[in-house]
């Protein structure tokens, strides 16, 4: 038997830095001793499985690079909680099934990340802020427990803007998950160190949560795919809330391949997904909101995207939404800060988390987060007749979205997922550069990805290229509501047209 040494690597939920990774040796098991291909630079799901199936490798194997890589990329903080011993002991006990045919699903063997606002039994769910560092829930969310019933091994905990709250990532209780194409950018919000783990190989998926684009936007600056499902299509307890109205799962992968595998492991009895012939996609190009005051660098590879699809034989249908800025304008913000001011308080309670509201909130570490809470519960606070106006507006825009998709029988929208690529964490909590000026963080990385939120509909960020400056590049298609399955189609006809192969510069384990 050999020695299979594993890099275990404790990141504590406490304010400030990770501890050093620390290498244990893990004695090899019976039917352990057969010695194992290297698991892929850019591991993706279809082809993990391909390799334990043939017997080319194990779980054990897999999950011994995937915590390799971790410590190799560490400095890319994308773990708030590394479960090294539980992966570990997981994977033996998967590779014990195997050997006596016992197989759970499509995902055994596979190793994933879960953000760390998602409960995880046993593990620490800190949702990024001080006051839940010691918070371990009993029950997972059921996302997580559908995915580990088809064999996925959690590795850990991902790394998030504090409380969800941003889209940077720039978090100040547990440090800032940087980007992998330069670790002085960010990588995007607030699933940013789910995305990060993704990027680098450490993993070929996770989960992340998205209130306001928080599974798009870290994808579209990370080089990966992210996929937001109708509301209502995952299941949404044991996460730590926002906003009930907004607020769902969502998955972040290499391809859409195996965005569709996670998918049908998490909605039983999806139906097969395969890839619609190009001619027969239809997508809408709303360029008056979507593309108004593109980063130059980003708009020549959109315009070269939107080039390379129409030739390819998609047809693109220049549109717009009716009355989409107004009405967000009147909806986004004021349901997430009624519904935060009552879900958060709920949430807290009913999981036993041992920390009021007050608690939490005076704990906070990240300026702008802290800002938000002030804002929750301070004198501007959401009035409940200002809710109820911003629910017609937001059921207004639904309707407008439905209106289009069926008048023109759209398969999606398409536009680029983020108005700029990935900017200096250094100075992005208030502002970023955009076109020569500085323009507020939020709302402008938000700006495309806020109406699906607010209309319930699904959205895909796709990887579709770089900038001059060696960027990612992402473009979302957004489909009607409950449409998942054929937006998911219709990603797998793009990403084959587009053939994205820009990943991050790295050096394997």
């Amino acid at each position: 038997m050999r020695v299979l040494y594993v890099l275990l690597t404790f990141l504590l939920t406490f304010s400030g830095c990770s501890k050093t990774p620390e290498v244990v040796p893990v004695q090899a098991q019976p039917g352990q001793s057969k010695p194992p291909t290297a698991t892929p630079v850019f591991p993706d799901i279809e082809s993990l499985s391909r390799l334990l199936g043939n017997g080319e490798t194990n779980s054990i194997a897999i999950v011994e690079d995937s915590l390799l890589r971790s410590g190799r990329f560490n400095k890319l903080n994308a773990f708030i909680t590394l479960d090294a011993k539980g992966a570990t002991e997981k994977a033996y006990e998967l590779d014990r099934k195997r050997a006596t045919g016992e197989l759970l699903g499509p995902l055994h063997g596979i190793p994933l990340v879960v953000k760390d606002n998602i409960h995880v039994a046993g593990l620490p769910n800190t949702a990024g802020t001080p006051a839940l560092k010691n918070f371990v829930p009993k029950v997972s969310n059921e996302v997580v427990t559908r995915l580990e019933a088809a064999g996925a091994i959690i590795l850990g905990k991902t790394n998030l803007h504090e409380l969800a709250f941003g889209i940077t990532s720039d978090n100040a209780a547990f440090g800032a998950v940087r980007n992998p194409y330069d670790d002085n950018l960010i990588p995007g919000g607030s699933s940013g160190g789910t995305a990060v783990a993704v990027a680098v190989g450490i993993v070929p998926a996770g989960l992340g949560t998205d209130t306001g684009g928080s599974v798009r936007i870290p994808p579209a600056l990370t080089g990966i795919v992210g996929f937001r499902p109708s509301m209502g299509r995952y299941p949404s307890s044991a996460v730590t809330p926002i906003s009930h109205t907004r607020d769902t799962v969502g998955l972040l992968a290499r391809n859409v391949a195996d965005l569709v595998i996670l998918d049908h492991v998490i909605v039983a009895g999806a139906t097969a997904v395969t890839a619609v012939p190009a001619e027969e996609i239809r997508l809408g190009v709303p360029r008056t909101f979507y593309y108004a005051n593109l980063d130059g660098e980003t708009a020549t590879v959109v315009e070269a995207v939107l080039a390379q699809l129409a030739a390819a034989g998609l047809q693109l249908i220049e549109t717009e939404i009716p009355d989409i800025s107004d009405l967000l304008a009147e909806s986004a913000f004021p349901i997430a800060l009624y519904e935060v001011e009552r879900d958060l308080p709920a949430y807290l309670e009913a999981y036993a988390t041992g920390v009021s509201f007050a608690e939490l909130a005076a704990e906070v570490a990240s300026p702008d987060v802290g800002a938000v809470m002030a804002a929750i519960t301070g004198e501007g606070r959401i009035t409940e007749e200002a809710y109820t106006s911003a629910l017609r507006a937001r059921a207004q825009l639904g309707d407008n979205f439905r209106s289009l998709f069926a008048n023109l029988q759209l398969d999606a929208i398409i536009f680029p997922t983020t108005l700029l690529p990935a900017r200096p964490i250094e100075g992005s909590l208030d502002t970023v550069a955009l076109n020569g000026e500085q323009v507020p963080t939020l709302p402008t990385y938000i700006h495309n990805t806020d109406p699906a939120s607010i209309a319930a509909l699904p959205g895909i960020s796709l990887p579709v290229g770089l900038t001059a400056s060696g960027l990612p590049v992402g473009m979302e298609i957004d489909g009607p509501e409950q449409s998942d399955l054929r937006l998911l189609a219709v990603a797998k006809t793009i990403e084959s047209i587009i053939g994205f192969s820009g990943r991050p510069a790295r050096e394997d384990p």
